[in-house]
């Protein structure tokens, strides 16, 4: 069962900057167990390039999911039903760490929380526009064109990513929280990174995250730092990846 302890995704920004940890179980008898291939959930090409390079910060080396044999299901639609993205990523860590034959998992989930729309789209971000018809970037693009027009009018167009990061295995279960600051704009500028990238102006980059480096975005994006805090917190509990 999901723990009740996730927080409501509409409060996006009270989450520490830097990353924090949200919840944990874990069997210590079993923390130093030899290092396995790490498993990454997620289907997106996006995100796997951007998990690739967090990993090698750290030495380590992941398989997706089509790497690792496991086929597509109708049920991984239902995985992210939760209102929270704490939750979302610990239901698709253990989703598919179940089918990994239980090698030990990463997953994530993310999304943008706009303050004048109430921290919407928040957990509905990859299905904001509701076109469950398409995918890639003709959904990229159908989000944000929904994203401008609800901002249409609004005087405050400041906005923050969050991201929770999930691993499972047979032992330990852990999810952090990271979070980045910036503001959307009315039309894109660059054309790297993926989802509402190219329109949200980095507040610590003053760039978009479309026209940043993979390894610059990294450094202060939601997602590094929910990684980073990840591991750190398995290096605190003494689990060796």
């Amino acid at each position: 069962m999901v723990p009740s302890t996730a927080r409501s995704s509409t409060r996006c920004s009270t989450w520490p900057s830097r990353g924090s940890v949200v919840w944990t179980r874990r069997n210590r008898r079993h923390l130093a167990a030899e290092a396995r291939p790490l498993v990454l959930a997620t289907r997106s090409k996006g995100k796997l390039r951007e998990l690739h390079g967090i990993l090698d910060e750290f030495g380590l080396a992941g398989i997706d999911v089509q790497g690792r044999g496991i086929p597509w299901s109708d049920e991984e639609d239902l995985i992210e039903r939760f209102d929270t993205f704490e939750a979302n990523a610990l239901a698709k860590a253990r989703y598919f760490h179940e089918r990994s034959g239980g090698l030990p998992t990463l997953a994530d989930d993310s999304g943008i929380c706009v303050v004048a729309l109430g921290g919407a789209p928040g957990v509905w971000s990859k299905r904001y526009s509701g076109r469950d018809d398409l995918s890639g970037q003709r959904l990229d693009d159908a989000n944000n064109a929904k994203l401008l027009q609800e901002l249409d009018g609004a005087a405050d167009w400041s906005a923050s990513y969050s991201c929770a990061a999930a691993f499972v295995d047979n032992q330990t279960e852990v999810v952090t929280m990271g979070e980045t600051h910036g503001t959307i704009l009315r039309e894109p500028r660059g054309d790297g990174g993926f989802g509402y990238d190219p329109y949200f102006l980095s507040r610590e980059l003053h760039r978009t995250f479309g026209e940043a480096s993979i390894e610059d975005k990294a450094v202060i994006s939601h997602r590094g730092r929910a990684f980073r805090a990840l591991f750190a917190a398995l290096r605190g509990y003494g689990r060796s990846l």
